[in-house]
């Protein structure tokens, strides 16, 4: 028959274990930051006659993305947004390429803040997740956080610009 003390044994021995084997996971995990300078450089909205300014929109943005390595990447996002004045959620998805044409693709959707006159609108992610690498990123698996802060647009402008910075986290694809 098998005593308390065993089983208190046993159940430290495991938790030890799981502490112990965990660290490698995590230890494997790199991350990339950077600043991020973008633009819109297409954007579609249609007005929803529910309230009063309510629109929904897609929106194509391009982007100059440089890594603390040095490195740099452009990126181009293709987004959906359902917007009441200015405010509310996105999704959206964003390639990067990378001048050896290697390419990290992520899946991403946040929110967008109220625009107050004269400052900035502040924009961040609260989920990502990359889909796909391709190149020296095949199999890559990992996610990206990012704030970003919008000027408000000129006139002959099709959306605002933003820069801001982030940090992709990832594991790196196998060899």
């Amino acid at each position: 028959m098998v005593t308390r003390k065993s089983l208190w044994i046993l159940f430290g021995t495991l938790v030890i274990s799981a502490w112990i084997l965990g660290f490698p996971i995590q230890a494997g995990a790199e991350t990339m930051n950077f600043k991020v300078y973008n633009w819109v450089t297409k954007r579609e909205t249609v007005p929803v006659a529910d309230v009063e300014g309510h629109a929904l929109g897609l929106t194509v943005r391009n982007a100059y993305f440089i890594f603390e390595n040095g490195e740099v990447a452009t990126s181009i996002s293709v987004g959906t947004h359902d917007y009441i004045n200015g405010k509310g959620p996105f999704m959206q998805y964003v390639t990067l390429t990378f001048q050896d044409r290697s390419t990290i693709i992520i899946k991403s959707q946040g929110t967008v803040g109220t625009p107050v006159a004269g400052t900035p609108t502040v924009g961040g992610y609260t989920g990502s997740e990359i889909i796909k690498g391709t190149g020296r990123f095949e199999g890559i698996k990992g996610s990206l956080t990012l704030k970003v802060k919008y000027l408000p647009a000129e006139k002959w402008e099709a959306g605002p610009k933003g820069y801001g910075e982030g940090t992709i986290t990832f594991t790196p694809p196998p060899k």
